[in-house]
This record gives C-alpha cells, structure tokens and sequence, in this order.
C-alpha cells in the first residue's frame, strides 16, 4: 500500500498579524481557501456600493467594529446591524451596500473569482476596491 502524499499543508493565519499588513479599505485580502471558496479580510469604514451577486450567497463576519448592510429586498429596503462577533448572509440575487463605522475589519465568505463589487453595481466611488481580492502578506 502506497502513502497518500499530499501538496502542502497551509500555515495558521493570525487574523490580528495579517490586519497590520495592509491598510487600504474595501479592499479585501485572501487569508485561505475552503473548497472553492475565499475566505477574505478587509478593513473596511464608510460606504461600500449598491451591487449583487446574482449567484451567490454572501457570507460576512465583523471581526471589529460594525456593519451596516442596506438590502433591497421584495418588502422594501431594510438594514441589518452586526456589531463585533456578528454574522449575517445576503441571499443570492439582493442587491445590497455595506457601510462600516470606523476601525471595522471582516471577513467575507465567496466563491473564488467573486468580485466584490458584485454582477452588476451603482457607479463604484474610487474608495472602492472592484477586486476577486489579493494575496494576505503575513
């Protein structure tokens, strides 16, 4: 019976190590994978952009601070509030904007090559970052 051998296995990442690393907001950085998904940090303060991804869910955990997500839904707009700890998922096909309170960092659950500003999106202001999102540097 021949061994199993495997590529190489990943190294931890200390979410706290890898928010020193970069400063720019909305624009988020590859901490690892799960299956075919991103698992994504970003530091984040102020307004994001109306946008959706029509086939997909996504997936977001405040790390620090607060997150405000604005959704368009079939009843009318909505928001949902996460302070630190929190999760929520936007369904796929709502349109949706984020705004973050100062010092808030996430990470965000999507399908590798998902951008963040989503299928189809309101103008994006220069803030904001149209990305499938970079390498972490830890």
């Amino acid at each position: 019976m021949n061994p199993v051998t495997h590529p190489a296995l990943p190294e931890p990442v200390s979410l706290p190590q890898a928010l020193t690393t970069f400063d720019a907001l909305w624009s988020p950085r590859i901490v690892t994978q799960v299956n075919d998904y991103d698992v994504r940090l970003a530091k984040a303060e102020g307004e994001h952009v109306w946008h959706v991804h029509e086939h997909t869910d996504e997936f977001f955990l405040v790390v620090e601070g607060e997150l405000t997500i604005a959704l368009r839904e079939d009843t009318g707009e909505r928001a949902v509030v996460l302070p630190r700890g929190s999760v929520f998922t936007v369904p796929r096909g709502t349109w949706h904007k984020p705004h973050a309170a100062p010092g808030t960092a996430l990470l965000v659950l999507e399908p590798t090559g998902t951008s963040s500003t989503g299928d189809a999106h309101d103008p994006v202001p220069a803030h904001v970052d149209s990305t499938t999102g970079h390498p972490v540097q830890v």
